[in-house]
């Protein structure tokens, strides 16, 4: 019998201690915060990539104390995104694959924090699995996407025609300091 998941609202524990699995895929659209990081300009096509996920409880036992409660979360997405090398539209894997493992309170997670290989969280009654993998995404993505080699040439100078035009309109201090040397007192 499958248990209906509520992805909004998963009680991690019993998700955990049952050793459940769940996966599934959302258009990344539906991802408010994900889908602000976007290519939104011209010459993109109306790309509808899925976030694909899969997450797995598991308790995990410990010698002299309570077993410890696990989550591993994957998640993928091809997202279209500006390169920032020719600012046309580049589409960007990203992907995130990440254990995490749930603790009392949040004293406990900062004081094992850095001894721990997976990430700590707090373990409340309900997680919204959804703004974690949004999270997990967003924590991924390149901080400057770009093409491997663009498909436009880059022009990798910048030039201004009215700044060239103005600098060569005034005059040089060097030189009125060069005139008011050669003058006879």
């Amino acid at each position: 019998m499958d248990k209906k998941i509520d992805l909004k609202h998963l009680n991690v524990k019993a998700f955990a201690r049952d050793g459940m699995r769940a996966q599934g895929e959302a258009n990344w659209v539906d991802f408010e915060r994900l889908s602000d990081l976007a290519w939104s300009g011209e010459g993109q096509n109306a790309l509808s990539s899925q976030v694909s996920w899969s997450i797995t409880g598991e308790m995990v036992p410990v010698t002299g104390g309570d077993a410890q409660i696990c989550l591993h979360l994957s998640a993928e997405v091809s997202l279209p995104m500006q390169c920032q090398r020719c600012m046309g539209p580049v589409v960007v894997d990203v992907f995130s694959d990440q254990s995490f493992r749930f603790v009392a309170d949040e004293a406990t997670a900062e004081a094992e924090d850095d001894e721990s290989e997976e990430d700590l969280l707090v373990l409340t009654p309900e997680l919204d699995v959804l703004a974690l993998i949004e999270d997990e995404l967003i924590m991924s993505v390149p901080i400057v996407p770009k093409h491997e080699i663009c498909p436009d040439s880059v022009t990798l100078s910048a030039a201004d025609e009215a700044f060239e035009e103005a600098l060569a309109a005034k005059p040089n201090p060097f030189a009125a300091l060069a005139q008011l040397k050669q003058k006879p007192h």
